[in-house]
């Protein structure tokens, strides 16, 4: 049985200061509980060394938002895996739509980044999704296909993947796929994973949703067959809302 992974994506929020607040909240209202999925928070690079001191040796993963696939260079701005793994980072997010979308992230250097951070031991969150004109176009499952082929293109083990189906159009607009919207695409997901890696690889992949997951959706979402957990953004910015979340995976 696949366990649920339950990951908050702050993006560009918090400070230092704030994000270590945050995460000692988070601990605070998880308690001395056992976690019965698996749980991570990434908060902006700046603050990931304080936020890897909260959380310490609990059972909370730490992860970063993005990363670049080379070791070291004249890449301004960037940041690389050896960079992430000195600082404990257990995960990186990789091919966020925002940074598909404001920062030209394409296929090819989603997979780049996807194949360095694997080499190198790290653990990868890549995200796909489509956008509402897209979706209304009815090329939903094209999109989507050719994102996890391409992204996926020469990774020869899955043990160090989660995906991560994130609907543009439902990405902090408040509009949420339903769960049979949600599944359906999880699923198809699934079976191309099956069509490239075998059918026990499909069988063992976890693949998070990622649209707009609250306290008040997350359990009808987490019950549908193959979603897997969450990748949860502005709601993993209240303590009690991402804790409610998570609880609702376990």
């Amino acid at each position: 049985m696949r366990k649920k992974i339950v990951v908050g994506n702050w993006k560009m929020n918090k400070t230092v200061a704030e994000a270590s607040e945050l995460a000692s909240a988070i601990l605070e209202h998880l308690g001395n509980s056992t976690l019965l999925c698996e749980v991570g928070i990434a908060p902006a690079f700046p603050a990931l060394t304080e936020v890897g001191k909260v959380i310490g040796s609990s059972d909370i993963r730490l992860a970063a938002q993005n990363c670049h696939y080379e070791d070291d260079g004249a890449y301004t701005g960037e940041i690389s895996v050896r960079m992430l793994e000195s600082l404990g980072c257990a995960y990186v997010i990789i091919g966020h739509s925002e940074r598909r979308q404001y920062f030209g992230e394409t296929n090819r250097t989603v997979n780049l980044r996807v194949r360095k951070a694997l080499a190198e031991g790290m653990q990868v969150i890549m995200c796909v999704g489509e956008t509402l004109e897209e979706r209304e176009g009815g090329i939903t499952d094209k999109i989507v296909t050719e994102q996890v082929r391409e992204g996926l293109k020469d990774v020869g083990d899955l043990g160090g993947v989660v995906l991560a189906y994130e609907p543009v159009w439902a990405i902090g607009t408040g509009k949420t796929a339903t769960p049979e919207q949600a599944e359906e695409v999880h699923a198809s997901i699934r079976a191309t994973i099956s069509d490239m890696f075998g059918e026990s690889a499909a069988g063992n992949l976890r693949i998070q949703y990622g649209g707009s997951v609250k306290p008040s959706n997350a359990v009808e979402l987490f019950a549908m067959p193959n979603i897997d957990g969450g990748l949860i953004g502005g709601a993993s910015l209240k303590a009690e809302d991402f804790v409610a979340i998570v609880k609702a995976a376990g």
